[in-house]
């Protein structure tokens, strides 16, 4: 990405080549050079998880800055202020001035190069100084930025912005950012009740397919009719050689679906299949595409392109239009939860946005699901009794299919038979609000308990040491369904 070198901008200014790229999108976007126009919003979401955890982390690092003139501030993904602490007056007033205040959006789109913009767009820690600010009104302040993705989903909500006079050092500014972002994430971790966090997009970021099977959960027939659709859709797409996205939920199978419809059209391609790698390895992840898109009988399977930094989106978008002019057959699909999320480089190639339904609208696929993936984890069929297949059907799925293949894995590795006893208590309970620890003990009790073969709910209740009454009331508070034997 070329950030060892130098970029030579207006009045002498040497910048790296990230400044000098958000510079570039900062002239596409239209932003004026001079004063700072940044777009009032004036509300935002006051009860999110980021939120709620941003502020209480910026409160405690303010308490210990209140006579420092710098200024603390969360934003959300769009660049949108959402909050700004500090104890200097005379530096509040000024960025009153400029308009860097709660209510405001300053992304690069609006206010163009910025420690913020940058951090959002790039999800790098950021740090511009003074003339390095693509509006020169901005040029009396120095800023260090960190972006802060949920540690459940991967997805950037917003960043930690730290903001001073253009004279003081910025580096210790920096990693003052650094620490409240990671603060930030371990809160929001600490707080998702027990939820598994998303793994750190390392290792296997360039997976390779040969022969018939795909990435995701493999090639089953006589799935659901929404399924069959979708897929039908994403072969019409390959077939007549357009960049295909399918958009939809995490884990309800976007990739496995484009792969499938390109084995169908190229039965003998190798898939290439990419996802999104961390920050500090996308010059080598980039690296690996001009001679990986140069080979013959290659398809590109491109994952979560929304979670693609702008400057990452445009090289590889850059890469995928040359190989695609020197071979016009190469199929390229791209997966994201909705298209006004993909960043504008990679929306530009898309011709056809296919809609992938959560498992949740295909009922009729779990149990097929089910047995397929019992039947790689063990290498045989396993039978699934009838109650256990009752809990799977009815269990909402919020996870998708990489829910269902943790869970059935996890039961397959227990028993040759699955039966609700080898279940986890997240399938049979329906209720959407977080659980405390002490909650979610609970509902695991009463669960281990009812799913006991042959138990009843007052011979439950008096293992529990709870009333009958208590007991129903935390079924209905856990919204627990179990079929019976």
């Amino acid at each position: 990405m070329g950030r060892e070198e130098t970029h030579l901008l207006r009045d002498g200014l040497r910048v790296d080549g990230r400044l000098a790229a958000s510079w570039r999108r900062s002239e596409d976007y239209g932003v004026l050079p001079g004063d700072v126009a940044p777009v009032f919003s004036g509300t935002w979401e006051q009860e999110s998880l980021f939120y709620l955890c941003g502020r209480e982390v910026l409160t405690d690092l303010h308490r210990t800055l209140v006579d420092e003139p710098v200024s603390l501030m969360l934003t959300d993904a769009e660049g949108l202020v959402l909050n700004r602490l500090s104890g200097d007056t005379s530096l509040l007033r000024s960025l009153d001035d400029v308009h860097l205040a709660p209510g405001f959006a300053f992304s690069e789109r609006e206010a163009g190069t910025s420690g913020l913009g940058l951090a959002l767009a790039d999800r790098l820690p950021s740090l511009v100084r003074a003339e390095e600010h693509y509006s020169s009104s901005l040029a009396g302040y120095t800023c260090a930025a960190v972006p802060v993705l949920d540690p459940m989903s991967g997805r950037l909500e917003g960043s930690v912005n730290i903001t001073t006079w253009a004279e003081q050092p910025g580096r210790l500014l920096l990693a003052l950012a650094q620490s409240a972002a990671g603060a930030t994430a371990a809160l929001m971790l600490a707080r998702s009740r027990g939820q598994t966090p998303r793994p750190a997009p390392r290792g296997e970021v360039f997976h390779v397919q040969h022969g018939t099977l795909e990435p995701g959960s493999g090639t089953i027939e006589g799935l659901s009719r929404a399924w069959a659709e979708a897929l039908s859709r994403c072969e019409r797409g390959v077939r007549a050689g357009q960049v295909v996205l399918a958009v939809g939920e995490r884990g309800a199978g976007r990739a496995t679906v484009l792969a499938q419809a390109v084995r169908r059209v190229r039965p003998r391609e190798r898939i290439l299949s990419a996802r999104p790698p961390a920050p500090q390895d996308l010059d080598r992840w980039l690296a690996l595409w001009s001679p990986e898109l140069g080979k013959s009988e290659t398809a590109v399977v491109v994952c979560e392109v929304d979670h693609l930094p702008v400057q990452a989106a445009e090289e590889l978008s850059e890469l995928i239009t040359a190989a695609r002019a020197a071979r016009p057959e190469l199929p390229v699909v791209l997966t994201a939860e909705s298209f006004p999320e993909v960043p504008k480089p990679l929306a530009t190639l898309v011709d056809t946005v296919v809609l992938v339904p959560p498992l949740r609208e295909r009922s009729s696929d779990v149990l097929p699901l089910a047995a397929h993936i019992a039947r790689r984890t063990r290498g045989r069929d396993l039978d699934i009794t009838p109650t256990a297949a009752r809990a799977l059907e009815l269990c909402s799925w919020p996870g998708n299919v990489d829910q269902l293949h943790r869970v059935v894995r996890r039961a397959a590795l227990q028993a040759d038979t699955i039966d609700v006893r080898h279940l986890p208590s997240e399938v049979f309970s329906g209720s959407g609000h977080r659980l405390s620890r002490l909650e979610s003990v609970e509902r695991d009790e009463i669960v281990r308990c009812l799913a006991t073969p042959g138990m009843t709910v007052k011979r439950a209740a008096e293992e529990l040491g709870m009333s009958r009454a208590t007991i129903y009331r935390k079924i209905a508070q856990y919204d627990l369904q179990i079929p019976r034997t």
